[in-house]
């Protein structure tokens, strides 16, 4: 069921980018630098694309710059989480450690018998 919304979705999305796409195909002029800051300094580079190019290439470098974002801002949960793995791990070898020397069998009775517990 999930798989079939998936691809509606996927569907609808892609009629919709075609249908921006079409709508928006006059060539527009991208430019480095405004004019006059472009006549300053020399960098003169401009170049003719369809509008949706422009469109689609923004939202894709929005998609980026918040993926790279998130992953900036997120690395203090990955330092976290590595120092609690190691701990996790540590812990888990002195418990290993103690079992093994624990498993040598009480000399009284009574200890014997909580232990079986």
């Amino acid at each position: 069921m999930i798989r079939y919304l998936r691809l509606i979705f996927l569907g609808l999305l892609g009629l919709g980018l075609l249908t921006v796409a079409l709508a928006n195909r006059a060539p527009v002029s991208v430019r480095l630098l405004p004019p006059d800051l472009a006549a300053l300094t020399g960098l003169t580079w401009a170049m003719e694309l369809p509008l949706f190019l422009v469109i689609f290439a923004a939202i894709i470098a929005g998609v980026l710059i918040g993926f790279v974002w998130e992953w900036f801002r997120e690395h203090g949960h990955r330092v976290t989480a590595a120092r609690k793995a190691r701990e996790v791990a540590r812990l888990e070898r002195e418990l290993a450690v103690l079992k093994d020397a624990s498993s040598v069998p009480p000399q009284d009775e009574v200890l014997a018998l909580l232990d079986k517990r």
